[in-house]
């Protein structure tokens, strides 16, 4: 049986492309490609079709990460095929769980950052690096890697361990 996780951010071209990429690596890396299939989305469809932001691809590719991707916004009836729901802030949390039609979808919405056994209860977000320069984008990164390793001890508690 398929684990899947999907990433939200705001417009699926900075944070949750970046997450996908990453996690999707630590994924193959721990030979769990065949058993966990990893997506993202945005809360909102304004880059619908888009493709990632040029510093998202930038700051993957400089750091060994695939960059392909097409933007697109996540719909409510996603939840019945989703295990996990990855919110990179508190407004997409928000947000996730008010899409969320049962109180079980609702708990499948989580915050990236509180993978990291490294951050501190108050700091739990992915800051956007939209409006900023590239430096963001590599923030971005190394937060996004920090919890995508607590990531996948969990989503491999949660398929048993097992090995494709």
């Amino acid at each position: 049986m398929t684990y899947r996780v999907c990433f939200v951010c705001t417009g699926n071209i900075c944070r949750s492309p970046m997450a996908e990429h990453v996690f999707r690596a630590r994924v193959e890396e721990a030979g769990l490609d065949g058993l966990v299939e990893v997506d993202s989305a945005g809360t909102d469809g304004w880059h619908e079709g888009d493709g990632a932001d040029p510093r998202t691809v930038r700051v993957l590719t400089e750091n060994g990460y695939t960059s392909e991707h097409t933007a697109r916004r996540f719909h409510r009836d996603w939840f019945a095929r989703l295990d996990l729901v990855v919110a990179l802030d508190h407004g997409h949390l928000r947000t996730l769980r008010r899409l969320a039609s049962t109180p079980e979808d609702a708990e499948k919405v989580r915050l990236l950052r509180s993978y990291d056994a490294g951050a501190a209860a108050s700091d739990l977000e992915v800051p956007d690096p939209y409006y900023g320069d590239l430096g963001g984008f590599e923030e971005c990164l190394k937060l996004v890697e920090a919890a995508s390793d607590g990531l996948l001890v969990s989503v491999r508690e949660a398929v048993g361990g097992q090995v494709a």
